[in-house]
């Protein structure tokens, strides 16, 4: 599966962002597709995630703050991002997981968000 990311960008704190993953390729086989990002110095975490069936889940610091969601009809994936805290800068990548039963990974290229005034 190929996946495009895009949406970044840089925006004062409690400012909003949309980003877009656009997913191409053998999509009748992904599982699930989540958004992660990794900031400078850290490791990569994951951020939220939709299933199938669309259920979602999210780290718990940005709970009630993003909000994944999907288009099945343009096979993409969002993430809306709102009331953005200098902690949510990092460059976000785009995920999709298929197979089974041993699932693996696909990656987009990543799109870098930054807060700050």
């Amino acid at each position: 599966v190929q996946l495009q990311a895009s949406g970044g960008g840089l925006v004062q704190p409690g400012g909003s962002l949309k980003l877009s993953c656009a997913a191409s390729g053998s999509i009748s086989s992904v599982n699930s597709m989540g958004w992660y990002r990794q900031a400078p110095g850290k490791q990569r975490e994951l951020v939220a995630r939709i299933t199938r069936g669309g259920i979602t889940n999210y780290a718990d610091s940005v709970k009630g703050r993003f909000t994944i969601s999907r288009d099945n009809a343009r096979n993409t994936v969002y993430l809306q991002i709102n009331n953005l805290k200098p902690g949510d800068t990092a460059v976000y990548y785009c995920n999709a997981k298929r197979g089974f039963p041993l699932e693996s990974d696909d990656w987009g290229q990543g799109t870098q968000v930054t807060v700050s005034s």
